[in-house]
């Protein structure tokens, strides 16, 4: 691992620059020396939560204590919340798809949706259901719904399956179009994920012979008594069934079975995907701050937050394909620190406020307020450093000289002069930045990424004395719209 004080370099390739971010003009060490006692504090809470699971102050959203145990997942060992057991459950679950299922749909919103839409985008791309069977390698197409109760998409989803099944059926084939519902709660309950299953479950069973449908369910696993709705309504119907664990909310849950899941539907490499996560995990458990860049991360944005007024995080990943990443990214931090009361009840109003950016794309949409409004932002960006793919521009109008002049260059290399002079114009008027550089766009890198993010955000919560993985501001209207969906339906 290597550090010069603007970047740290794991092992793996993996960096993170900060140099835009810390220095003369920007955070500098009398700022991190006066916060010393509330980093090694952080410190020390984030290792406690890693041994035992607690948080300080932590409460369910019934009032009772829990654990936090996310920083668990990516130790496949017997008895975590991934063990052999169950990554072997779900590779062969995915292995059960391939040449036997044609779609799969899966419903999800929250982590549930943002955390799986990450994993098809960085494996699958924009493009995997256009591909032939045989050039996806017998796994099925997919596709997301449950995130939104619109109706519109959720007819169109409708037709375009049965038109599939048509055309399975017109070429002769006779065998039914088979489609797998994925269906993720943990309560069963929530509305925007159920409502639109429904619908589409009911409307694809009245089409046998055509069309068969399966159903597989992710979802709190407790039984008895204690066991949801929707685990209640897999044991009545036989669906096969997946956990939504306890102790992780949905915002962290892409590293359980919960995002794993559409992982395996489509055959990405889980192991490769925890281990990445695993060895961030590793680093970061030095409570040396250079060597550390989940703790660097977070005092760093930290002290821009509250001493400098940047309390906006733009997240600009120079990828089309982790778009999805920032998307993820808004609800890890946005829920997590974007709180009311500190943990002693005193009202802070706490919390930076996530943007989505894409570079180049946001350099012509977002980059003149990021430039010339208000200084109150850190853009965050996200570089790819090695291509699997990477076009040479030809020199195809050479009586276009200023055509004529990029020719020759590979697109990366376009690519990467763009986000370069993003950042060094963003300093030139002291816009704080950063960068995260991530060696392949691959699953283990992937892994990386995520959890340094996670952890950065439960490093956050302790240094600005907030509960990071509770969410009351999401109850207020729940305890609202419950009643008005209830005299609706009378």
């Amino acid at each position: 691992m290597s550090n010069n004080k603007s970047s740290i370099t794991l092992p793996s390739g993996f960096s993170f620059e900060y140099g835009n971010l810390y220095g003369e003009g920007k955070v500098t060490d009398h700022d991190i020396e006066t916060l010393r006692e509330q980093i090694t504090a952080a410190h020390k809470a984030v290792v406690h939560m890693r041994s035992t699971g607690e948080i300080r102050g932590h409460l369910s959203k019934d009032g009772t204590p829990e654990k936090v145990l996310f920083s668990q997942l990516p130790y496949v060992e017997a008895g975590n919340l991934n063990s052999p057991e169950s990554i072997g459950k779900l590779k062969a679950f995915g292995q059960s798809l391939r040449n036997r299922v044609d779609t799969v749909v899966s419903f999800g919103i929250g982590g549930s949706f943002l955390g799986n839409k990450v994993l098809f985008d960085v494996h699958c791309g924009e493009f995997w259901n256009s591909k032939t069977q045989a050039e996806r390698d017998g796994y099925p197409k997919l596709y997301f719904n449950g995130n939104n109760i619109d109706a519109r998409r959720t007819a169109d989803m409708l037709e375009h399956l049965l038109a599939e099944a048509r055309l399975k059926a017109l070429h002769g084939q006779t065998e039914p179009y088979k489609v797998a519902l994925v269906v993720i709660s943990k309560s069963g309950g929530t509305l925007d994920t159920m409502s639109t299953f429904m619908v589409i479950y009911d409307a694809l069973r009245k089409q046998a012979p055509l069309l068969e449908v399966e159903v597989v369910a992710v979802t709190d696993p407790a039984e008895g008594e204690k066991s949801t709705l929707l685990k209640k309504l897999a044991d009545e119907q036989g669906w096969p069934t997946f956990s939504v664990p306890d102790g992780v909310g949905g915002r962290f849950s892409i590293f359980s079975e919960v995002g794993l899941v559409t992982a395996a539907c489509v055959g990405m490499d889980i192991d490769s995907f925890l281990a990445g996560a695993r060895d961030m995990d590793v680093v970061c458990q030095s409570p040396d701050m250079d060597k550390n860049p989940a703790m660097l991360n977070a005092t760093l944005k930290f002290i821009a937050a509250e001493k400098y007024g940047r309390d906006i995080e733009v997240f600009m990943p120079y990828a089309d394909y982790l778009k999805s990443v920032a998307e993820w990214y808004v609800q890890l931090l946005a829920e997590s620190l974007g709180k009311r009361t500190d943990r002693e009840g005193n009202e802070v109003f706490y919390g930076r406020t996530p943007i989505v950016a894409v570079g180049t794309t946001d350099m012509h949409a977002q980059t003149q307020q990021h430039q010339d409004g208000k200084r109150n932002k850190v853009v965050q960006f996200v570089q790819v450093a090695e291509w699997e793919k990477d076009a040479v521009i030809p020199n195809v109008f050479p009586s276009a000289p200023k055509l004529a002049e990029i020719s020759s260059l590979y697109l990366s290399q376009a690519l990467e002069v763009a986000r370069v002079a993003n950042a060094d114009a963003l300093m030139s008027d002291q816009r704080f930045n950063a960068n995260f550089i991530i060696p392949k766009l691959n699953a283990y890198h992937l892994g990386e990424l995520l959890y340094l993010l996670a952890l950065s955000i439960a490093y956050e919560g302790e240094l600005a004395n907030v509960d990071a993985f509770d969410q009351p501001g999401v109850e207020a209207y729940k305890r609202l719209m419950g009643p008005r969906l209830t005299a609706l339906s009378k």
